[in-house]
């Protein structure tokens, strides 16, 4: 598929107006937020307020793990999410009910791939399988397996990246964005700004 000529940037985990802030300052695309159980989970309240002082053309993501369909639209309304991710074991059916979907594969080898195809999401998320952890591992997986398919779909590239190793992710893949979470804390939850500047220049260099 065409390819936009700068990757795209994803920063996930976002817990406090700072963070998104410097984020968006820095150059990121989009801005992550986690409605499910992760030590970044962030309460609909919170969410709502950082998301009414962003600027205009930023994404918002919102990340859910098997949740109720009701509970999604709800957080997803009062909040002002965008884009809906979901990172569990949803169904194709499921993901389907909504508009303008993320759905998140944990990757373990090439078979994991394959399944993939049975979702018509607008977008996947390729992350690292680690056993009873939905995400945010820190952990890369075998770049290699997600080529094929960063030709024919929209791919977001997720799982250990960091400052350091994302321009050699992207030169393999060629994928239409990247995703970090826990590759730009300072702890679990709150951002460290160098990295995230190193990250995002880093990412849209190539």
């Amino acid at each position: 598929m065409e390819k936009d000529l700068v990757v795209k940037v994803k920063i996930c985990g976002i817990t406090c107006k700072e963070d998104a802030e410097a984020a968006v300052n820095f150059g990121a695309d989009a801005i992550g937020f986690v409605f499910a159980d992760s030590p970044r989970r962030i309460t609909s309240d919170k969410a709502r307020e950082i998301i009414s002082v962003l600027p205009p053309f930023i994404a918002t993501v919102g990340i859910f793990v098997n949740e109720d369909e009701k509970e999604v639209r709800r957080i997803a309304s009062f909040c002002g999410i965008s884009i809906l991710q979901f990172h569990g074991d949803e169904t194709p059916s499921y993901c389907s009910k909504f508009p303008r979907v993320i759905k998140a594969f944990r990757i373990k080898g090439r078979e994991d791939i394959k399944r993939i195809r049975e979702y018509k999401a607008e977008t996947w998320l390729l992350d690292t399988y680690q056993e009873e952890k939905p995400g945010g591992t820190g952990v890369t997986f075998d770049w290699s397996v997600a080529c094929d398919l960063a030709k024919e779909k929209r791919i977001i590239l997720s799982g250990g990246l960091t400052p350091e190793n994302v321009a050699s992710a992207i030169k393999i893949v060629s994928p239409y964005a990247v995703d970090v979470s826990s590759g730009v804390e300072e702890y679990p939850g709150k951002k460290d700004h160098k990295k995230l500047e190193e990250f995002i220049r880093n990412a849209k260099a190539l």
